[in-house]
């Protein structure tokens, strides 16, 4: 098993000097249900199956109930590199793990960096990301040698799978404001979270699914949040309404039992989908 790097690690802060340091920057500060910042996190880093690497990243939003926007742009980039490189602009309550992956062909030299940079009431905050040997996830192989990988998650039946925080992208799909969209994914599992440390011996938990915004200019509905994945192949289905028009891009989280909380400091077992969507007035 691979240590879990800090909460925090690596992370600049360059605060405005309306914003305590204190009352912005620590995970301790106490917990409001709007009005506080959010912070990118680097979890680590994983090899994928074609030999290309992933930096995996998630972010803390402090706020318990604020739903935090930052469009991609000078406030939300990556660097080097263009501006959006998958990241968020859509930034639910509390802290979420590897929310998305910045892949690159191969290994970062020593003292090379990716850099996130989130500015959020008047703080800056960037997070570099490494491959520093100690950094290594088990974001696709699972948590201490026990054979447990993360779910497979497909917008087409039978069609191209993706997995762990890099996952799969899918669309782009076309909706109209106001008007439900059909939202479907297939979503399978290897069934071996049994066997996981992070299980916490809950067997027989089936595959867990999120939808969440994650980039786009307005609100999202979902007429169901959670679907539940049906029959042997994993059909999970619901709708979503936009309530303006513009680009946008869906995330779909799927857990296996071990569970994003629990697997944390191993980074595994979840997976994440990416559905492009225009939205027309």
């Amino acid at each position: 098993m691979r240590r879990l790097p800090p909460l925090v690690a690596g992370l600049v802060l360059i605060t405005g000097a309306a914003a305590p340091v204190a009352a912005q920057s620590t995970p301790l500060s106490p917990v409001r249900a709007s009005g506080q910042s959010v912070t990118p996190v680097y979890e680590g880093w994983y090899k994928n199956r074609d030999g290309s690497y992933s930096l995996s990243f998630g972010y803390f939003n402090r706020n318990e109930k604020e739903l935090v926007e930052v469009p991609i742009g000078a406030n939300n980039f990556i660097s080097p590199g263009p501006a959006d490189q998958g990241q968020p602009a859509s930034f639910s309550p509390r802290r979420h793990w590897g929310v998305f992956a910045v892949k690159v062909p191969k290994a970062l030299a020593q003292g090379e960096k990716v850099v996130w940079t989130l500015v959020v009431r008047g703080d800056t905050m960037r997070i570099p990301a490494h491959m520093r040997p100690q950094w290594q996830i088990d974001a696709l192989e699972g948590e201490a040698g026990s054979g447990n990988t993360p779910p497979e998650i497909r917008f087409i039946d039978g069609g191209a799978s993706g997995a762990g925080p890099g996952g799969i992208v899918g669309g782009p799909l076309t909706a109209h404001v106001g008007k439900p969209m059909d939202l479907k994914a297939w979503v399978t599992d290897d069934g071996n979270a049994r066997n996981s440390v992070a299980s916490g011996g809950r067997q027989g938990v089936p595959v867990t699914l999120m939808w969440f915004k994650h980039t786009g200019p307005g609100a999202v509905s979902f007429a169901s949040v959670t679907p539940r994945a049906q029959g042997a192949n994993g059909l999970a289905a619901t709708t979503a309404t936009f309530a303006a028009p513009g680009e946008y891009v869906l995330r779909l989280r799927a857990n296996d039992a071990s569970g994003v909380v629990a697997g944390g400091h191993s980074q595994c077992c979840w997976s994440n989908g990416f559905l492009k969507v225009s939205v027309l007035p």
